[in-house]
């Protein structure tokens, strides 16, 4: 028993027998430098995953202020009594993925609800006491010329709450709103915890996406409904907006596979991406860019970045579809939809090819995927 205790014992703490270590003594030594160190590299990620949380996740923060400018007049909105007085909003789970953007999934008046606050806002305008008034929403920049900021609040809650394939806007205050809930996503069904994400490649996410996603039928349903919020942003009454992170974090769906946009924050006026571009100082095109990849080419001659994004929204959409659509895609349409998407991502963002080709474009994709799910369960 005791031969076999000991046996256990060497096995488990390291693989080689008594009679190697007499011969080898550095071995034992090493054996405990690995334990250690495996020790101390675990410990250490478990403090950068609370401390990242810590500094993420600010909600408390932003309650505090938020109701802070309630009472004292500076701010109003649909649901500031809800939230501060009667504390009828319930703060859940935290989905920042940014210090200044708190997100979090929440419970109001038996509604599940997303909680989005833009925090970096309202604490710099608490800072600043005798302020002018300021932005009132984070999702989009101060009003161009000739539009009051009341004009302004009103056309950018309108958009929240007139479109279809983005989570409908519930309540407000201040810079605190309420939105429909999370829709379901790539990483919703992947269900990984989130410090495993960041450490997986960008190739094993996309593969653990198609393979615990929804099948491909209803991937095509929910690009349809992907490409006709491309259309609205384009066509839209308030004019034109981009798309201005284009990841598949974003591509949300609901129960029933209707897309919805998971996130609107990085979604912006074309008049303040032009603002914010044209004139600005570069080296590079890097230098010209707004928000993850609205991008403009960089006149190295003058230095200074150009109005025209060097991708419109279809192309940087039909490049992510490329990767969410010929995976398991049908064989008689693969070579169709591969070239009709290749085409797709070389279109640029000129003013002169975006009215007709785009629409074109557009047009023939939507069609080709939906002949293929039309008069089935799927559509």
């Amino acid at each position: 028993m005791r031969r076999l205790r000991r046996l256990a014992h060497l096995v488990l703490f390291c693989p080689f027998s008594k009679r190697l270590q007499g011969r080898l003594p550095g071995l034992r030594v090493r054996c405990i430098f690995l334990a250690w160190l495996g020790v101390f590299a675990g410990s250490w990620l478990v403090y950068v995953h609370y401390s990242s949380y810590s500094e993420r996740c600010r909600g408390h923060v932003c309650q505090v202020v938020i109701c802070d400018q309630y009472r004292k007049g500076i701010i109003s909105g649909s649901v500031c009594q809800d939230l501060c007085e009667l504390h009828m909003v319930e703060w859940r789970t935290c989905l920042s993925v940014a210090p200044g953007q708190q997100v979090y999934s929440g419970l109001w008046r038996d509604k599940d609800v997303t909680i989005k606050c833009g925090i970096e806002e309202t604490l710099d305008s608490k800072a600043r006491s005798d302020a002018a008034p300021r932005r009132e929403l984070v999702l989009f920049d101060k009003p161009t010329r000739g539009t009051s900021i009341k004009e302004f609040r009103e056309m950018t809650l309108s958009f929240l709450k007139e479109k279809e394939h983005a989570s409908r806007l519930l309540g407000y205050c201040g810079d605190l709103y309420l939105t429909e809930g999370v829709p379901h996503g790539a990483w919703h069904a992947a269900a990984l915890p989130p410090l495993l994400r960041p450490l997986l490649p960008p190739a094993l996410q996309g593969a653990l996406q198609q393979w615990l996603g929804p099948a491909w039928p209803w991937r095509a349903k929910i690009a349809i409904g992907l490409l006709e919020f491309v259309e609205e942003l384009f066509h839209g009454s308030y004019g034109t907006f981009y798309m201005c992170e284009t990841t598949l974090a974003n591509v949300g769906y609901t129960a029933t596979y209707d897309f919805k946009m998971a996130d609107l924050q990085q979604v912006a006026p074309e008049a303040t991406v032009r603002r914010f571009l044209q004139g600005r100082r570069c080296e590079h095109s890097t230098d010209c860019t707004y928000g993850r990849d609205c991008r403009a080419p960089c006149d190295r001659l003058m230095r200074q970045c150009k109005g025209d994004l060097i991708q419109p929204n279809l192309a940087k959409v039909c490049a992510l579809l490329r990767g969410y659509l010929l995976p398991g895609a049908p064989a008689d349409l693969r070579e169709e939809l591969g070239t009709q998407l290749r085409t797709c991502t070389t279109l640029s963002g000129l003013a002169s090819q975006v009215e007709a080709h785009h629409s074109l474009v557009l047009s023939h994709l939507k069609t080709l995927l939906w002949k293929k799910i039309s008069n089935t369960k799927y559509s």
